[in-house]
């Protein structure tokens, strides 16, 4: 596989477009925005990112880079998946190929897909990743509302993956456990691009007896 081979396959499978993209993100920040009570002023001091970058993501005028997405995520309390997830697609058990859509990050060049069913009620999600060759994504999101569990299997290449201060690296068929409450760092040294899949499970607050109504 050349450093494009993962990228052109990937959109090969895809039949949805840029602007497509852009307006699924737009329409699910604004969703989520909504349904926690959060104004812009607040997920803006809440996930750092400014309140005008935030607004140009829901107006779908920004193609914003993966770090930019994953702290708006952050801020509202939800996996960096869940923003590319379509708030008008049915709640189906079944996702479907031609159904997925293909985002590619416009610093890094490293593409991703959902691959799980939109909307469906599944603590599970799971997303395909090309990372280019020489290409390095890194997250500053630490400490998040929830907590959210992730696995990386390595398909094809190879990657390192830092968390904190600890480096792995990562081979094919290689599967790292983690948690997503440090700093996160993907990086391909390799000349030719990797491919994994990453499986996410985020745990949901539980409500004591006492609690309850």
């Amino acid at each position: 596989m050349d450093k494009n081979d993962g990228w052109a396959g990937m959109a090969d499978r895809s039949t949805k477009t840029t602007d497509d993209i852009n307006s699924r993100i737009a329409s699910r920040v604004r969703t989520l925005r909504s349904d926690r009570g959060l104004t812009l002023d607040a997920l803006a001091e809440k996930c750092d990112v400014s309140r005008s970058m935030i607004s140009l993501v829901e107006r779908g005028e920004s193609s914003a880079t993966a770090v930019v997405l994953e702290k708006i995520a952050t801020g509202l309390g939800v996996s960096l998946a869940s923003l590319f997830e379509s708030t008008d697609a049915p709640s189906s058990p079944v996702s479907r190929r031609d159904d997925r859509v293909v985002w590619r990050d416009p610093e890094s060049g490293y593409v991703r897909r959902n691959i799980s069913p939109a909307n469906f009620p599944s603590p599970i999600q799971i997303v395909e990743v090309v990372l280019p060759a020489g290409a390095r994504v890194a997250y500053e999101s630490g400490a998040r509302d929830v907590s959210i569990h992730q696995q990386i299997w390595v398909l094809d290449g190879r990657i390192e993956v830092t968390l904190g201060r600890v480096v792995h690296r990562l081979a094919q068929d290689d599967c790292l456990a983690m948690r997503l409450d440090v700093p996160t760092a993907f990086r391909n040294r390799t000349r030719k691009a990797a491919r994994y899949v990453v499986v996410l499970a985020t745990e949901r607050a539980r409500v004591s007896r006492a609690s309850r109504p």
